[in-house]
């Protein structure tokens, strides 16, 4: 049964492919880290999204009517060291495939395979060798017009399976509403161990050990742990600071299960209660927050939640008299960028950052049932800029959740990771 949903994607491409098209898609390969240690292998996205097979090097190639598949074959000794290998004859009796063969036929079938392919659908970029070797299929192809016979006129990326990744299924949901509740394990345990004097690695750690026992990958992306004016660097990723009294925290994690990762951002203080000045920001960012979360709904612009987000938050930065002129004025000179420097959110699926077009024909998309996104406004506080007040210097909040595009009631995947102030200060209070 687990394979039935591979079957049924690879049809949903095959129907979209026209006579003379072919879809080209490569696993990923294994890297190496040092010397002939490899890196942890995690599937290429794409290729798993359609195959649901986790070994390296494969290559899937579809035709409107065709399907074909490379493995790694079959090799009782290298098998004992890397594990046991599915097979050619097993790949295409599990996925109902036309053909299957062993990767290292590639090199004399890919000429037969791209034969009279006018349009190659493929993600040229990941892999420079691969495409060379393409590259040469194609011009070897080309060269044999006497005789009938073309390679590929014209290469594109096949859009149309970043869009259909895009809406999510029932079960693609459930993914990541299970790697929504692992990783709130792991922020809770952070709630209720942070103490100051920690580092930020063992912080780090924490969020490791929730998300490896509940059977994740790990993280989703490289965990941000960041405290202090560390949480200023949008991509802080060093985590190796000492955590100071009346530090904030900001941890951007999500775990990753079965594929699909969860991007959450929560900040709370090191110590029992937020400062005045840190609960201030604090608030204005969760109020913005919330009302990007009511307005992510089907039928709005993508970029109109940001647009009002930043709205929402010139506001709270004038209340606090952080900026100078009207709302509008702030935001048509962009003022506000000194504080707030990056956008709203982001689609959310097998990557932290998923494939999908956030702009059609020069305007931005409208929000569609089944869409996932982030919701994750934030401030920051240059801690070396001195026309800053001095107690809101080194600040730096963001509070991000994962949010289901659901007609007029968005749903907050990630609502049960508390994140009010009085949520958090009470859990703190058990904390030391």
């Amino acid at each position: 049964m687990l394979y039935e949903i591979y079957k049924k994607r690879i049809k949903k491409i095959q129907s979209h492919l026209k006579d003379g098209e072919t879809l080209l898609l490569f696993a990923a390969n294994h890297l190496i880290r040092n010397r002939d240690v490899e890196y942890k292998f995690r599937q290429d996205s794409d290729f798993f999204y359609l195959t649901g097979i986790t070994e390296p090097d494969g290559i899937l190639v579809l035709k409107k009517e065709y399907s074909g598949l490379f493995v790694l074959p079959k090799d009782k000794e290298k098998e004992i060291w890397t594990g046991i290998r599915i097979g050619k004859k097993e790949a295409k009796k599990l996925l109902d495939l036309n053909e299957s063969f062993d990767t290292t036929e590639w090199n004399d079938k890919s000429v037969e395979l791209l034969t009279n392919t006018f349009t190659l659908f493929h993600f040229f970029g990941k892999d420079k060798e691969r495409d060379s070797g393409l590259i040469a299929v194609c011009d070897h192809l080309n060269k044999r017009s006497r005789i009938g016979q073309y390679g590929p006129h014209r290469i594109e990326i096949p859009d149309f399976l970043h869009e259909m990744r895009l809406i999510k299924s029932k079960e693609e949901i459930d993914a990541i509403k299970e790697s929504a509740e692992i990783t709130k394990d792991g922020h809770l345990a952070l709630f209720k161990e942070t103490k100051p004097g920690m580092f930020e690695y063992e912080l780090e750690a924490i969020l490791e050990r929730e998300y490896l026992r509940q059977g994740a990958w790990g993280g989703g992306y490289g965990h941000i742990v960041a405290s202090g004016a560390n949480a200023t660097i949008l991509h802080y990723t060093f985590n190796n600071a000492k955590i100071k009294k009346g530090d904030l925290i900001l941890i951007d994690s999500g775990a990753e299960k079965n594929y699909y990762t969860a991007d959450v951002t929560r900040v709370y203080p090191a110590d029992k209660k937020f400062t005045p000045a840190q609960r201030d920001i604090y608030e204005v960012v969760l109020d913005a927050q919330k009302r990007a979360i009511k307005n992510t709904i089907a039928g709005k612009q993508f970029v109109a939640v940001h647009e009002e987000t930043v709205r929402d938050l010139c506001i709270g930065l004038k209340y606090l008299k952080l900026i100078k002129g009207s709302v509008d004025s702030v935001m048509e000179k962009g003022d506000y960028r000194k504080f707030y420097m990056h956008r709203t959110g982001h689609w959310l699926g097998m990557d932290v950052h998923d494939v999908g077009k956030y702009f059609e024909k020069g305007e931005s998309r409208k929000l569609l049932d089944g869409m996932v996104t982030t919701v994750e406004p934030g401030l920051y506080f240059d801690p070396t800029d001195k026309s800053i007040p001095k107690h809101f210097r080194g600040i730096g909040i963001r509070i991000e959740d994962d949010i289901l595009v659901n007609g007029k009631n968005p749903i907050n995947l990630t609502s049960s990771i508390p994140k009010e102030v009085e949520e958090i200060e009470a859990i703190r209070e058990t904390a030391f």
